[in-house]
């Protein structure tokens, strides 16, 4: 996925991402400006249209400067290459970037939302249950949040993962697949997820519920985060606040985020729907099912080395 991911390096090409364009900056271009990474469906995305942030960070003399990127390794790429400040990404990526030697640190999370990934099938398939997918063709996103869903719910339903055909497709290439038939089942998350079952009746075989949390974490670049924690505090202040009217407007978060995303707005609506809300800090729980997440993907060959999360976490104020 990306280029310190080269057990993944296909993703990164199917993006087209140019990183040799994402280089740092002078030290006096950066001065004073956070360069937030963002990607078209979650809540940086609404707070880049809300406008908040940068008359926030006005009196400690921030400006922002906004980067779009098409999925989370890609993001995280940008940090290790000193491209970026801040962004989001969901479990799996900042695994792969911490074992590859990226400078992160995890600064907040927002609660479980295990019903924002599954494992669906089509609406007319024969198979009804997780231990029928052995010998199946799963598509998936190698090493990302629904690799781990899709391996603790067979191991749950006493299916060896070997027993399975993963077929490793992003979301797009997977979509296609899934509708042609090429493969039995496919593991996806929000908001492709919502769009599969609204416009293709996609069938729900298992979702996370009971078996993984599936977090969005926030992550700084260390050297950034380390130097500035009264601007990274100031932006999840900022990012609180448009979680609070997400939750309590979801009709019109939907509307809003449906031209990003490419989405009817009622796909957006029942991905928020399954969306979990509430930003606040790293804590032992969590670090425990990242590290988890972590040694899974370490026993599966997937992952190139042990790693400890606990490493690569922020303490505000320190």
């Amino acid at each position: 996925m990306k280029l310190f991911f080269k057990s993944l390096a296909g993703a990164a090409a199917l993006a087209g991402i140019g990183f040799a364009m994402l280089q740092p900056a002078p030290a006096a271009a950066q001065d004073k400006t956070v360069r937030i990474g963002f990607q078209k469906y979650g809540k940086l995305i609404l707070l880049k249209t809300k406008g908040s942030l940068e008359k926030k960070l006005e009196p400690l003399g921030y400006k922002v400067a906004w980067t779009e990127f098409p999925a989370g390794p890609q993001l995280l790429e940008a940090v290790n290459v000193g491209a970026i400040d801040f962004g989001n990404t969901g479990e799996a990526p900042p695994i792969f970037a911490q074992a590859a030697g990226a400078p992160l640190l995890y600064v907040a999370h927002e609660p479980p939302a295990p019903k924002g990934e599954a494992i669906l099938v089509p609406k007319d398939s024969p198979i009804k249950a997780v231990t029928e997918l052995k010998g199946k063709k799963v598509a998936l996103n190698k090493g990302s949040n629904v690799h781990y869903l899709l391996v603790k719910t067979l191991e749950k339903a006493g299916v060896k993962y070997a027993d399975i055909e993963p077929v490793f497709l992003a979301p797009a290439d997977a979509r296609a697949a899934f509708e042609k038939g090429a493969v039995d089942a496919w593991a996806i998350w929000d908001p492709f997820q919502a769009a599969a079952e609204k416009a293709i009746e996609a069938r729900t075989l298992a979702n996370g519920e009971g078996t993984v949390a599936n977090h969005q974490f926030y992550l700084a670049a260390k050297s950034f985060a380390t130097a500035n924690p009264k601007v990274v505090e100031a932006l999840l202040a900022e990012l609180s606040e448009v979680d609070k009217w997400v939750q309590s407007d979801i009709k019109a978060a939907a509307a809003q985020l449906s031209a990003s995303v490419g989405l009817p707005v009622p796909v957006v609506e029942l991905a928020l729907e399954r969306q979990s809300y509430g930003i606040v800090p790293i804590n032992d729980t969590v670090i425990a099912a990242q590290q988890d997440i972590a040694d899974t993907f370490h026993a599966l060959g997937v992952l190139p080395k042990k790693i400890t999360v606990s490493e690569a976490v922020w303490k505000a104020g320190s």
